[in-house]
């Protein structure tokens, strides 16, 4: 029996592997010279100083099951954490910080230490029974009702709403910034899900970075996949199903408009409805820098942060994030910045550091946000532009080029309010299933949707072999 993969990212070698270990020969077929998808690395600017090329940060990967039933550290795989997961300043005086350690953090955030604990220890504690019963279709029996219920009545409030819960201003940008990372607006419901899971992960099990890069991720799994005997062929790229004939089993690691340009005719009529009306999200920009020390952080805690968000208030940063829903850029977008370095020095050379930056811009946006970036992280450490000594920067376009799937520059997948939370890309108890026989959609436009998980293609290879028995 014999498979074909379309497209090496997480999901795409993750579905190969789950194929292969049963027995089932895998094909994968990827479009770029290197397989990786969103876990690339690149030394593009100067050897030796090592730069993640979109996917950074990796909380899941100790608790999906995907990576919890392969051993990739035999294949050298590491992760390293930073001293502090994340810090948010939000002006000169104010900072949120989060920490690993619950207490620590709480201890942090003043008088809102009490709920904050409340809120998140009890999801903390119960992180990987959530994330068993989360990591999947939308339309599941729990194996955890009671613990995913509880997240559940959480996660199913606006951002904003949420972050009401705590008085201080820093701890509402704090789990704002977060929340932010689902790049949708922060007023609709839903729109705390991401910033509760990644915020209980952070407290399960920290941020981790892999070492040397997001790319030895996709370097491991590449040999897990070799070691059943599934190959890899670059440099080619699929357009046709008719490319694909003689396979058994076909998994797309496509968006669902790629999907429906495969399939063609053969595409039922509601999946072809639902994967052309499939809507993308906002976009990113990114800027790759080079710096020699270190970013001159106002606040010490930023300066041993793996992560630093630059958004400034709540209410600031839901406005930045519903305009670029809206298609405009505010002078102050929201910024991400990533210093994983701190976590994992083999990634520098010397005094020299990479630093890896992106900023939320509208889906498409044509303009150059480099600038935009450089300013928003002046404001918060005044000098960063005296020790920036190279960089390469990636507008939606080039993200489009460098990943088909990041359409627009959209690199989660897809839109994330919560009509596409519950119907990604269809509302199905099978949202795998394109409705063509032994063929199935296994990209982050399909449950659980973003990150270095697997789960995607996981759950899809699963379907594909349980139908097969």
């Amino acid at each position: 029996m014999e498979a074909a993969i379309v497209g090496s990212g997480p999901n795409g070698l993750a579905a190969a592997i789950t194929l292969a270990q049963q027995g089932v020969k895998a094909h994968v077929f990827e479009a770029s010279s290197t397989p990786g998808g969103g876990m690339r690395s690149h030394e593009q600017l100067r050897s030796g100083v090592i730069h993640d090329m979109c996917s950074a940060v990796h909380p899941f990967t100790s608790v999906s099951p995907f990576f919890t039933n392969v051993d990739l550290r035999r294949y050298g795989l590491r992760f390293a954490l930073p001293e502090v997961d994340l810090a948010h300043p939000v002006d000169e005086d104010r900072i949120g910080v989060l920490y690993r350690d619950i207490d620590r953090t709480a201890a942090g955030l003043r008088r809102d230490g009490k709920i904050w604990k409340a809120t998140f220890g009890p999801l903390a504690r119960n992180f990987n029974k959530i994330a068993q019963d989360l990591l999947g279709p939308v339309l599941n029996i729990p194996k955890h009702p009671l613990v995913t219920l509880s997240f559940g009545i959480n996660a199913v409030l606006p951002a904003q709403l949420s972050a009401y819960r705590w008085r201080e201003p820093a701890t509402r940008a704090l789990f704002g910034g977060i929340a932010a990372h689902a790049i949708t607006r922060l007023d609709t419901p839903m729109s705390s899900a991401v910033g509760m899971m990644l915020t209980a992960a952070a407290h399960a099990t920290g941020w981790p970075v892999a070492v040397g890069g997001s790319g030895a991720i996709a370097d491991a799994m590449v040999a897990e996949l070799s070691s059943y005997g599934g190959e890899i062929t670059c440099n080619t790229r699929i357009t046709s199903i008719e490319q694909l004939t003689g396979f058994d089993i076909i998994m797309l690691d496509t968006s669902p408009h790629a999907a429906a340009e495969i399939l063609k005719d053969r595409l039922p009529k509601r999946q072809r409805r639902a994967y052309q009306a499939y809507r993308f999200g906002p976009g990113a920009f990114k800027v790759d820098f080079v710096i020699r020390g270190h970013i001159p952080w106002t606040h010490k805690a930023a300066r041993q942060a793996g992560t630093v968000h630059l958004g400034g208030t709540l209410s600031q940063i839901a406005a930045t994030e519903k305009q670029a829903v809206k298609g405009n850029l505010y002078e102050c977008p929201f910024v991400l910045v990533g210093q994983q370095y701190l976590a994992d020095p083999s990634r520098s050379d010397g005094e020299h550091h990479p630093v890896w930056a992106y900023a939320h811009v509208p889906q498409g946006y044509p303009y150059d946000v480099t600038e935009h970036i450089v300013r928003q992280i002046e404001r918060y450490a005044p000098g960063f532009r005296d020790i920036i000594v190279d960089s390469v920067s990636y507008s939606t376009e080039t993200l489009e080029g460098y990943n088909e799937n990041y359409v627009g520059g959209d690199i989660i997948g897809g839109a994330t309010d919560m009509r596409q939370l519950l119907a990604r890309p269809i509302f199905s108890a099978d949202p795998y299933a394109t409705g063509v026989s032994g063929v199935y959609l296994c990209s982050a436009s399909t449950p659980p949707g973003a990150g270095v998980h697997g789960m995607c293609g996981l759950q899809a290879a699963r379907r594909a072999l349980k139908l097969l028995v």
